[in-house]
C-alpha cells in the first residue's frame, strides 16, 4: 500500500536547494584542493596516473598486471549488480580500505571524484520526482501540489547508483597507479587486447602533456604580444589560427617521432617492458579478491 505524506510546502526548497548547496560546497571543496596540489613543478594533470610508481611495498604492486586487470574488472561488475544500499556503501568501504593498503595517493583520487559529482548531483535531483510509483513506495507531497511527489524510493535509488559509480571510480587508481602504463598496457596485450591499440594509447599518454606544454608555450606568447579574449570576430579568428597551429606543430612532431622509432628499429611491436610469470602468490589474492565479491553477491541478495 502506498504511504502518502503531506509535508508544508515550505520544506520544499529546503529538501531541493540545500542538498543543491551541500553538493556545491563539495565540488568547491575539492576543485580547491586539486588546484593546490601539483603533480609536478610546473604542471598539474591528474586525469591519468604517472608513468612509474615508486612505492612498491604493496601486494598491488607485486601482483601479476594480467590478474589485476582481470580480477577488479570482474569485481567492478560485481559492484554494479548490487540492489541494496547496504551492500554498495561497504562496497565503497572495501575500495577505501584498498586504496589504503595500496599506499595510493588520496589526493589523486579527488580528480576522478570531482568528475563524477556533477553527474550524480542530477541523480539525487530527479530520481526523487521521476521514478515509477510502486506499491509500498513513501510519496511526500508538498502542500497542495500533487503534481510534485517526491518518491522515498528514487531518493535510494540515487544513493545506490551513486555508491556503486564511487566504489568503482576509487578502485581506478591501485589499478592503474600501481604499476607503470607500459606494463599495464603489455599485460591487457597479453589477455587479447589489439596490441596496435595498446601502442596508440601509450604514444598518446606521452605525447599529450607534451602538446599540453606547447598550448600553453604559444599561449604565453599571445598574452605578451597583447592579446586578450574579446567576444568578437577578430577574438575568433586568432583562436582558429591557433587551434590551426598548433595541429600543424603536433603534426610535424608526430612525423619526426615516427622516423625517430623507425630509426631506431621500430617494426611494428615494442620490446615487452616487463616479463610476466605466474606466481602462487597472484592465484591466492586473485582467489581472495573474487570470494569477497562473491561474499558482496550473498550479502546483497541473500541476507538483506
Amino acid at each position: 500500500m502506498t504511504e502518502i505524506m503531506y509535508m508544508p510546502v515550505w520544506l520544499l526548497p529546503l529538501l531541493v536547494f540545500l542538498p543543491a548547496a551541500a553538493i556545491f560546497k563539495l565540488m568547491t571543496g575539492l576543485r580547491t584542493r586539486v588546484d593546490h596540489q601539483h603533480i609536478s613543478k610546473n604542471e598539474r594533470d591528474w586525469s591519468v596516473p604517472d608513468m612509474c610508481e615508486d612505492n612498491r611495498s604493496s601486494f598491488m604492486h607485486q601482483w601479476d598486471v594480467r590478474f589485476k586487470i582481470t580480477t577488479i574488472i570482474t569485481y567492478c561488475f560485481i559492484i554494479s549488480s548490487l540492489t541494496h544500499l547496504a551492500s554498495t556503501i561497504t562496497a565503497i568501504g572495501i575500495s577505501l580500505i584498498l586504496l589504503i593498503i595500496s599506499k595510493t595517493a588520496i589526493k589523486k583520487v579527488l580528480f576522478r571524484i570531482l568528475a563524477l559529482t556533477g553527474f550524480l548531483s542530477m541523480l539525487f535531483m530527479i530520481m526523487p520526482f521521476t521514478v515509477p510509483i510502486h506499491p509500498g513506495d513513501a510519496i511526500f507531497v508538498f502542500g497542495e501540489m500533487h503534481w510534485l511527489q517526491l518518491n522515498f524510493r528514487g531518493l535510494i535509488l540515487a544513493s545506490i547508483i551513486a555508491s556503486k559509480a564511487i566504489a568503482i571510480a576509487l578502485l581506478m587508481e591501485p589499478l592503474l597507479s600501481t604499476a607503470p602504463l607500459p606494463v599495464t598496457l603489455h599485460g591487457l596485450s597479453r589477455l587479447g587486447f589489439p596490441e596496435m591499440l595498446a601502442q596508440m594509447i601509450l604514444l598518446s599518454y606521452r605525447y599529450l602533456h607534451v602538446f599540453s606544454h606547447e598550448a600553453r608555450r604559444m599561449s604565453s606568447a599571445m598574452i605578451v604580444r597583447g592579446f586578450s579574449k574579446r567576444t568578437n570576430l577578430e577574438t575568433l579568428k586568432t583562436l582558429a589560427n591557433f587551434l590551426g597551429m598548433l595541429f600543424i606543430r603536433s603534426f610535424e612532431r608526430t612525423e619526426a617521432v615516427f622516423i625517430a622509432m623507425k630509426a631506431r628499429g621500430y617494426k611494428g611491436r615494442f620490446p615487452a617492458p616487463a616479463d610476466l610469470n605466474l606466481r602462487a602468490t597472484d592465484i591466492f589474492i586473485t582467489t581472495i579478491w573474487i570470494a569477497l565479491g562473491a561474499a558482496l553477491i550473498i550479502y546483497d541478495r541473500i541476507i538483506l
